[in-house]
């Protein structure tokens, strides 16, 4: 008779403070706390997590690096108008219907053209334009900006036979959009797919969205199809999770 192994206790191995930050979090995320709505007291936080003094201090000064709560000495701690987005996928498929999504909200975007270079893809790119291992593609690197805040990276890969001796070689902004101009060069876009996970971000990208924690990033991988389902580019798409909640319909 085989004998059932004892389930092993989980321990949550984040400091004290980054776990009262993430259930506070939470709780502004979810609406639980609402914009203008102030945060328990010291006190009662510190009965509710078993925490010292110190401990709580260090958790509301995470959300305050975040920009989701404000405080000063002798004031209660309240939430900020926090600046998550709803957003719809297909709203974001291209810079151009990004910022114009943005604008709809009132706030001013723009987008910075990082790079233009032939670069050996990631593996997950280089899978998806069924690239050897040593190919190399066209990656046109830009950084999506919401009120002069980084909000997304997005680096766009183009196979070099579709690139070449066209406009996405320039370090410049294409006229009309990369979509229109894949379109004129034989390339037009029939069907786009999705893959979005939750993950911790690396160093460039905790330092090019100016990210305060470990808070994860959403990373998209959209690769567009053209005629004869052939890819004609992939986008990696990285945001601050915490900024954003992506809305579907079925």
């Amino acid at each position: 008779m085989t004998v059932p192994r004892a389930e092993t206790e989980y321990v949550d191995r984040r400091s004290l403070h980054e776990r009262i930050a993430a259930d506070l979090r939470d709780d502004i995320m979810s609406g639980e706390l609402a914009p203008g709505a102030s945060l328990p007291s010291t006190a009662r936080l510190k009965e509710r997590f078993d925490a010292s003094n110190a401990t709580v201090q260090k958790a509301l000064q995470l959300l305050k690096e975040e920009d989701l709560v404000v405080g000063r000495a002798g004031a209660s701690v309240t939430v900020r108008e926090h600046r998550r987005r709803t957003v719809a996928p297909a709203a974001l498929s291209t810079a151009d219907r990004w910022l114009t999504e943005a604008a709809k909200h009132g706030t001013h975007a723009r987008s910075v053209l990082r790079d233009v270079a032939e670069v050996r893809p990631p593996a997950d790119v280089r899978s998806a334009l069924s690239l050897p291992a040593d190919s190399t593609a066209l990656l046109r690197s830009q950084i999506l900006l919401i009120d002069d805040e980084p909000a997304e990276l997005v680096d766009c890969y183009y196979p070099l036979d579709i690139a070449e001796g066209t406009a996405l070689m320039e370090r410049r902004r294409i006229k009309g959009g990369t979509p229109a101009l894949l379109a004129e060069l034989g390339h037009p876009a029939r069907r786009s797919v999705d893959r979005i996970s939750a993950e911790i971000p690396t160093q460039e990208q905790h330092r090019s969205l100016r990210l305060t924690s470990s808070t994860p990033v959403l990373r998209t991988l959209r690769v567009v199809h053209g005629d004869g389902d052939s890819p004609v580019e992939v986008t990696v798409m990285v945001k601050a999770g915490h900024l954003y909640e992506l809305r579907y319909e079925f």
